[in-house]
């Protein structure tokens, strides 16, 4: 068994197909297959149940994706660590960030970075926060730029700036009068909210329930604007982070912020706590703490 048998398997699994994973990995078809049949040779078991219409893990599959996935995580890192080695300069960080978040918080300080590391590639990915927590876990990024909180057994959080989240109703709304508002007085309302992949979505939802209600959901939606657009239009209310309601820009949108229980949307820096972090991932971490740290 060889490091390239565990690279190509660990594509298979990744992609049940043996033509998408010889394009991934620009060898041809027969090479992947040929390739898959030595290492079940080898360890006398079937990985692949190619019996279905859509190629699927056996049990032992399973068991040596897990192992193979780690393996070449180690070799990964050794890779990293010998080019850090040879050139502390250079280097990549790979992100992933929840939508709207990188763009909120990230392009100045990124500038900023480049300035002082400009041989260090930034590589940057949009992910729903839980999706998000995913990437990192299996070290397809290197940092995730979600909100807290965070499962504390996996992750390590860095945290940075937070900010509140708020209510938005049209202009004709009862609540266009009100400057603020206890979550309990929306009881009865029909609310707009993401999609349950979203982690604002359990935020409101949960904070609902603190407030003694379930909320009435009326639309779900995993886009921003068109969230903004559907309280425009009187269908219901929403709650969202006031940056994604500044970016909204809409004059048929009223503001108004919650009183009780004020909603704390804290954003922050995670990495895997077992994970190898590059000089270039380290460096990072260090610049957006002083930029964007409380």
């Amino acid at each position: 068994m060889d490091i390239r048998q565990l690279q190509y398997f660990v594509e298979v699994a990744k992609q049940r197909n043996f033509t998408k994973a010889a394009n991934a990995l620009h060898v041809s078809q027969p090479s992947i297959s040929k390739m898959m049949k030595a290492l079940e040779e080898e360890l006398g078991v079937v990985l692949l149940d190619r019996s279905e219409r859509k190629m699927e893990l056996t049990e032992a599959g399973e068991l040596v994706y897990g192992y193979a996935t780690k393996v070449l995580q180690l070799m990964e890192g050794m890779s990293s660590s010998i080019a850090e080695i040879r050139n502390v300069e250079r280097g990549r960080v790979k992100m992933g960030m929840m939508p709207t978040v990188g763009s909120f918080l990230l392009p100045n300080v990124i500038a900023l970075f480049k300035k002082q590391y400009p041989g260090i590639d930034i590589e940057m990915k949009e992910y729903s926060a839980k999706l998000l927590e995913v990437q990192v876990e299996q070290g397809s990024v290197d940092l995730g730029l979600t909100v807290l909180p965070t499962d504390a057994e996996k992750f390590a959080a860095v945290p940075l700036v937070s900010e509140d989240v708020v209510a938005i109703a049209h202009q004709k709304h009862w609540l266009a009068g009100m400057d603020e508002v206890n979550l309990a007085q929306l009881k009865d309302e029909d609310f707009i909210l993401f999609t349950e992949e979203y982690a604002i979505h359990d935020v409101v939802r949960q904070a609902c329930m603190r407030s003694g209600f379930e909320p009435k959901v009326a639309y779900m939606s995993s886009l921003w604007d068109f969230v903004g657009e559907m309280v425009a239009t009187q269908l219901g209310i929403s709650l969202l982070p006031r940056s994604i309601v500044r970016r909204l820009n809409n004059s048929q949108l009223h503001t108004v912020n919650i009183a009780s229980p004020v909603i704390d949307w804290q954003y922050a820096l995670i990495y895997r706590k077992d994970s190898y972090l590059s000089h270039a991932t380290r460096a990072f971490i260090d610049f957006v703490k002083q930029h964007l740290s409380p």
